[in-house]
């Protein structure tokens, strides 16, 4: 099928072209029909799927024949990149239009005043982490009575970061009555609640193929010793030649370490985390897309919003706390049918994890030895603890403080 036959406007179609987009991907299929007739959708689909398009096209064409001063479409997002991402999105659709909607990306970690005076002549669709849109709506920057159309993209993160209250919020202040697409990752129970609220009979389009990574990826395992997984590193991109390499770690202080290892080994490399400032962090993505930079070491705040055409290699350096991360850090690569590898470190530590990483997803995937870097280390013995849950640290799964308490209690009164 093509985008002609979806329903899209003639000025739509020219865009879309004009932007180099030949065939649809299955959600925006699945997901922009629906969309168009003015339903609310519920779709689910990974990272690098085209759940951008499959919102930002039926968006655009329901505010072509629209005008006015305040904000009529609202894009609800989790990360400051992923707001720019989908900003950027938006704003080549919609500066090849006759008449071309204005575009607002506000988000947090910024200066709210060049925000505000952005704001000022009046946007049609405002892209924005809920924070900082409660921070505009408290000083009178933007007003949301006038939202038609919502749109909640990444759903689940936005839950996972903290955001249900601010989210909370926000909704209080939209008409009950607007049409709402709801995109997200993963259904877990919170996510699908908030489907439920917030949707009325919505279309169901899940593209998922039974939440394996896509197959353009090849993925593999590599048994390391901890103290030697940064030379692993260094020897796997000198050997293998690789441009660039998206590394995760578990933390901002082991993005620093890292990366100025790898800087004193002789690569091109920089830390990224939450606590830089906005303009390095657009920095870092800047260079690393236009390959001055061969490596980024990041936290999981990389892990969902980046889309860096061609990136070849993701590496795990630290397993995910999360099952589900996992997929969100390797679709990094092999996007947008481009092969990609995916590469995890798996210490005698994390072996457990491993295990049901690859139990959740299906995997089946080798633990490899590399010559030269074989590990020496030995598992850690097993609990001894009864009430040990053996989840391999997987977040969501571990008991609360007030389990254990509970079970010490009722161990000391047997």
């Amino acid at each position: 099928m093509t985008f002609f036959s979806l329903g899209l406007s003639a000025p739509l179609l020219d865009a879309v072209q004009r932007l180099g987009f030949d065939t649809p991907t299955p959600i925006q299929l699945g997901a922009i029909p629906p969309a168009l007739a003015g339903q609310d959708v519920l779709g689910c689909a990974h990272t690098g799927s085209g759940k951008t398009l499959a919102f930002a096209l039926p968006l655009l064409q329901s505010l072509q024949a629209s005008a006015g001063k305040l904000a009529q479409a609202l894009v609800l997002v989790p990360t400051r990149e992923l707001a720019t991402q989908v900003g950027d999105t938006l704003s080549a659709l919609a500066q090849q239009l006759p008449q071309p909607a204005k575009v607002g990306v506000v988000f947090g970690g910024v200066s709210i005043n060049p925000q505000m005076m952005g704001l000022r002549g009046g946007t049609q669709v405002l892209v924005a982490t809920p924070g900082r849109l409660l921070d505009l709506v408290a000083h009178n920057a933007v007003k949301l009575s006038a939202v038609q159309l919502l749109v909640l993209d990444e759903a689940d993160r936005l839950l996972d970061l903290g955001f249900a209250d601010d989210l909370n919020q926000v909704l209080a202040l939209l008409p009950a009555k607007r049409q709402s697409l709801f995109f997200s990752a993963t259904f877990a129970p919170a996510v699908q609640t908030l489907a439920n609220t917030l949707l009325h009979n919505p279309v169901q389009v899940d593209v998922r193929p039974d939440a394996a990574p896509p197959i353009e990826i090849t993925q593999r395992a590599i048994a390391v010793d901890t103290s030697r997984r940064t030379q692993l590193l260094r020897h796997l991109i000198q050997q293998h030649a690789w441009p660039r390499v998206l590394v995760f770690v578990a933390t901002k202080f082991a993005a620093e370490i890292v990366a100025d290892k790898l800087r004193k080994g002789g690569a091109t490399a920089e830390p990224f985390h939450g606590e830089l400032s906005q303009g390095k962090r657009t920095q870092v993505l800047a260079d690393f897309k236009a390959e001055r930079l061969s490596v980024v070491v990041a936290t999981d705040v990389a892990a969902r919003g980046l889309d860096i055409a061609n990136l070849p290699v993701v590496v795990n350096f630290d397993l995910p706390r999360s099952a589900n991360d996992y997929t969100h850090r390797i679709g990094r690569t092999g996007r947008a049918g481009e092969p990609g590898l995916a590469v995890s470190f798996v210490s005698a530590g994390t072996q457990a994890h491993w295990r049901l990483i690859a139990k959740r997803h299906h995997l089946e995937v080798p633990l490899e030895s590399i010559a030269g870097f074989e590990a020496q280390e030995e598992a850690p013995p097993a609990s001894s603890d009864p009430n040990a849950s053996g989840n391999g640290g997987i977040k969501g799964k571990r008991p609360s403080k007030k389990d254990k308490l509970r079970a010490l209690a009722s161990h000391q009164s047997t």
